[in-house]
């Protein structure tokens, strides 16, 4: 059987090449082992080095399972779309995840792979129909070590749409076991049928996510027996609206004001009430709660156009202050720093004409000047912002009180801290060794190491609660 949006592989279909014929071929019978080798040797041959590797791993997975039933040969497909996921060939990766799931429609690990691809490209609807599928049918996904295993790390998360604090970039495959539990699927007895861990993050790390959870999360970690990083309660403090009260002694930080406004119900006179109340005037930013990455974020310099916007959201937002960070040059800059076990670390610097800074639509790489600011930032931040802002932020990782968290921020003309947002979910991620942005990712071998060293010590301290034992497998 195959899934009604499979009519042919990702490539030319017109163009009449063997790789092409192969892959036509291989739609009609995804299960052909002698397929699967003729298109590992044309690939060789065509010198895609991704594909020959997903097809030389589809093949050994054959071999491996032998003459087992077709969904347990649907494992060698899984393991050829991983690969191509796994090289950022989304389309193969997609198209070999539906050829798995329409053979074995039951693998949950195939439905969430597949629903974090069409995430990535949009397709919401699509990806929500993958991950509901994949959570009910299991809430336990375990990774084991590629190496010796250190330890066991149980990740406690959301299955449901986003807010989960990104860890990929900062875990040791090779000596960390990963555990990830989908607890908003998983009712309280399944807490105790867990495999064993040695400790647990809460990647639930964005606060509005975290709120319709926090019951389920604080019986959790009442109950665990063993440490938990990043706890709820520590979460919860990072609401936008509340930031500021959090940081309000914090000398030479400056964090403008915020206010949580719903979409539901609000007309102008309300509108102007909720921001009067908490110190909120035009112009002002507008975005829907649980969005990162600028996601939705919009710039209003009238109640007009926001309560138009605030309309379209479709759920609760926050209604920010606009403050004008533009440097002397005409740019404006967004720094981000990590903090780990409330350290800071520099991550990046984003140079932009506009003012909401991405670091992806700045053209870092096509301006040298850019990347030369950027690399003296990583290289001397203290140096790049000056003592009050360095001092500023050491004291915003205290506040925080965060075992992995960040800071995006900008500078004052008089070396002020702006604070954008500060919380739990900052990505970090590593770049292309041979490509213009290489220069980051010593520092984030650096944020890396410094979090392998935090689950190390974590790991080896003492339980919270001595009185309880770890859960143990049924």
């Amino acid at each position: 059987m195959i899934l009604p949006d499979i009519a042919c592989a990702p490539t030319a279909c017109d163009d009449p090449s063997p790789v092409d014929q192969l892959a036509r071929a291989l739609d009609a019978a995804p299960l052909d082992v002698a397929l699967h080798t003729r298109m590992r040797d044309a690939l060789r041959e065509a010198r895609d080095d991704a594909g020959f590797a997903a097809h030389q791993l589809a093949v050994a997975a054959f071999a491996a399972l032998g003459d087992a039933p077709p969904d347990r040969l649907a494992l060698a497909l899984y393991n050829l779309a991983t690969v191509y996921a796994m090289k950022g060939r989304a389309e193969q990766a997609k198209h070999w995840y539906r050829h798995t799931l329409a053979i074995h429609p039951a693998l949950a690990s195939a439905h969430q792979n597949l629903a974090a691809l069409l995430d990535a490209e949009g397709d919401r609807d699509a990806a929500a129909m993958h991950r509901e599928r994949a959570y009910q049918l299991q809430r336990v996904f375990v990774e084991p070590a590629l190496g010796v295993e250190r330890r066991r790390l149980l990740l406690v998360g959301a299955g449901r749409g986003t807010g989960n604090v990104p860890l990929d970039a900062l875990l040791e495959f090779w000596t960390t076991s990963r555990i990830k539990y989908a607890i908003d699927y998983a009712d309280d007895a399944e807490d105790a049928h867990l495999p064993p861990f040695d400790l647990a993050f809460n990647v639930v790390g964005d606060p509005d996510v975290a709120d319709a959870l926090a019951a389920r999360l604080a019986r959790f970690v009442r109950r665990c027996g063993r440490p938990v990083l990043n706890p709820p309660d520590a979460v919860a403090r990072t609401h936008r609206h509340r930031m500021a009260s959090l940081l309000a002694s914090v000398t030479d930080a400056i964090v403008p004001a915020c206010a949580r406004v719903e979409s539901c119900g609000m007309d102008a006179v309300t509108l102007a009430r909720r921001l009067a109340q908490t110190g909120v005037a035009f112009p002002l930013l507008l975005r829907p709660a649980g969005a990162h990455g600028g996601d939705g974020v919009t710039l209003h310099a009238s109640p007009d156009t926001a309560l138009a916007a605030l309309a379209q959201l479709g759920g609760p937002g926050y209604a920010t202050a606009y403050r004008d960070t533009r440097s002397a040059d005409g740019y404006f800059r967004k720094y981000r720093i990590v903090f780990v076990d409330r350290v800071p670390y520099p991550y990046h610097l984003a140079i932009s004409p506009h003012w909401l800074v991405h670091y992806f639509s700045a053209d870092m790489s096509a301006a040298p000047w850019k990347l030369d600011e950027e690399r003296h930032f990583l290289t001397d931040p203290r140096a790049a912002l000056g003592e009050k802002a360095m001092n500023a932020i050491a004291e915003i990782g205290r506040r925080l009180d965060l075992d992995y968290g960040g800071i995006d921020f900008a500078l004052t003309p008089d070396g002020q801290v702006v604070v954008f947002e500060a919380n739990a979910t900052m990505l970090v991620h590593r770049e292309a060794p041979d490509g213009p942005l290489a220069h980051k990712n010593p520092y984030v071998d650096r944020i890396a190491d410094a979090f392998e060293r935090v689950l190390h010590a974590r790991a080896e301290s003492p339980c919270p609660d001595t009185r309880r034992p770890a859960p143990t497998q049924p």
